[in-house]
């Protein structure tokens, strides 16, 4: 399974429910990178989308504690457990978790790749992605060139898991 997350210096994603800033090249290879896959996300994060809806051209899988919660479009999942048999089918490699903080937390063992834009500056927030760097599991196997948005500086990182999870 893959994650993938734009971080700050600190590893921070988001604040009040929004992302920290929003860079066209970093939306464009999300949209390349997971278009024709399976992404996984929290209800939360589900809201921030256009409209509340699911992302087109992908299987949306939504991990809420609600149970009531439905959406059209998207498979609804309420456990774990429930979402790993509902992942059975789909090879890992096409399987990305894109967020909230706690569905990042709470599929990192599970994933063994993951796609970050490192954006060099610090901004205010209150949601965090696990520090990969300080995480001996996990080795940064591939940079970009750093790439500007305006004044904003940020690089395509890809992270891979080097040591065996034990979960």
């Amino acid at each position: 399974m893959n994650i993938i997350a734009a971080v700050d210096r600190n590893w921070a994603i988001g604040r009040k429910g929004r992302l920290l800033v929003t860079i066209p090249n970093d939306h464009k290879f999300f949209r390349e990178e997971t278009t024709g896959k399976v992404v996984v996300c929290g209800r939360k994060t589900l809201q921030t989308f256009p409209q509340g809806m699911p992302l087109k051209g992908r299987i949306n899988i939504i991990l809420s504690r609600d149970p009531a919660f439905h959406v059209k479009d998207a498979r609804v999942v309420h456990s774990l457990e429930e979402l790993k048999q509902t992942l059975e089918p789909y090879p890992s490699q096409d399987v990305y978790c894109i967020g909230g903080e706690s569905v990042y937390r709470q599929l990192l063992p599970w994933c063994d790749t993951a796609h970050i834009t490192r954006i060099d500056r610090q901004y205010e927030a209150d949601a965090y992605l696990p520090d990969l760097d300080r995480d001996p599991a996990w080795c940064m196997t591939a940079d970009s060139d750093e790439q500007t948005y305006f004044d904003i500086a940020y690089t395509f990182c890809k992270y891979e898991r080097v040591l065996d999870n034990f979960y």
